[in-house]
């Protein structure tokens, strides 16, 4: 067994800790202490706590790694291939295409550094289209392209972060400042543990605070329990969870599954995010929706049987 190279963390700021990496791939700690036991990669330093950490060519590769695994492919069977290779792999698995003018125009904004420039382009999207068109069409497409770019090469991660930071702080300030603040349903949105990302979740609350649905947000990693307890404490209609496509499948339908164990049948629940895309069916109570559009549609039909026409409640049977 090789003994790991032990370095003073503050001696290479490229290093990232397994929480990082965890976050930034999707890849869980202890599927990555699994590869570097198995496969010999990733092969991380250690701190002066004994701690692992990840140089940045490493926490790429596993990237890479992780968008192939989820086209199917083993891990044994191309982790020790160089990132070049792991490059060309996707590539040849994802036709070329140019995103539109208007989308290119700000990722060459977020590519040249310019964050006042970036943010005014979206703050001038947002009030042209309003937040409704603004998420299901501009966000929407910008996560798609600003992915299919990283995958080429063409931004690095702090780009992304910086993209999603910004559009975290529009998302939130454009709901808050949504006129009417919702009526029925009450929907309570949050993600389970292990689920870090908030723009899916914010993506989800801007659409139903557009449509005029009350939301009580509990941001993410909620346990369980917590869901639970939560719902009749805020009189809750719908529980909303959201997993992106670093959250396995299998995780998120039993997640799902067993919140459905505890909450009463009247509380509907409703999945959706990447996880889930390919998901076949659910356990049953359980709603998986494929789009913003598909939760659109999901929160008409509630309405429909729920409300009537001047928008009081139906009594119930």
């Amino acid at each position: 067994m090789n003994t790991p190279n032990i370095i003073e963390a503050d001696d290479n700021p490229a290093c990232y800790n397994i929480a990082a990496v965890e976050r930034d791939t999707g890849l869980s700690k202890d599927t990555l202490r699994v590869w570097e036991r198995r496969y010999g990669f990733p092969d991380p330093v250690r701190d002066q706590h004994d701690e692992r950490l990840y140089t940045l060519p490493q926490l790429e590769k596993l990237r890479l790694l992780r968008l192939l695994i989820d086209h199917g492919h083993r891990p044994s069977k191309i982790i020790n291939r160089s990132t070049p290779e792991l490059t060309r792999m996707i590539s040849a698995s994802s036709p070329e295409q140019a995103p539109p003018p208007e989308i290119e125009a700000i990722i060459q904004q977020l590519l040249n550094h310019d964050v006042d420039g970036f943010r005014a382009t979206l703050m001038q999207s947002l009030m042209r289209q309003g937040l409704l068109q603004f998420v299901t069409h501009t966000v929407a497409a910008l996560n798609h392209w600003i992915g299919e770019a990283w995958i080429g090469g063409r931004i690095a991660i702090f780009d992304e972060h910086l993209y999603s930071e910004h559009v975290q702080n529009i998302l939130r300030n454009a709901i808050l400042a949504e006129p009417g603040r919702g009526s029925a349903p009450r929907v309570l949105l949050t993600s389970l543990p292990g689920e870090k990302h908030r723009i899916g979740l914010l993506m989800v609350e801007a659409v139903l605070a557009a449509e005029g649905a009350a939301c009580v947000a509990l941001g993410t990693e909620t346990p369980v329990i917590d869901i639970k307890n939560a719902a009749p404490a805020y009189g809750v209609d719908i529980v909303a969870l959201s997993f992106s496509s670093a959250i396995p499948q299998a995780a998120a339908l039993t997640g799902l599954a067993e919140l459905r164990s505890l909450l009463p049948e009247s509380t509907e629940i409703w999945g959706g995010g990447g996880a889930l895309a390919r998901a076949r069916r659910a356990t049953d109570g359980v709603l998986l929706l494929r789009s913003l559009d598909d939760m659109r549609y999901a929160l008409q039909r509630w309405r429909v049987e729920h409300l009537l026409p001047n928008g009081q409640r139906k009594m119930p049977h």
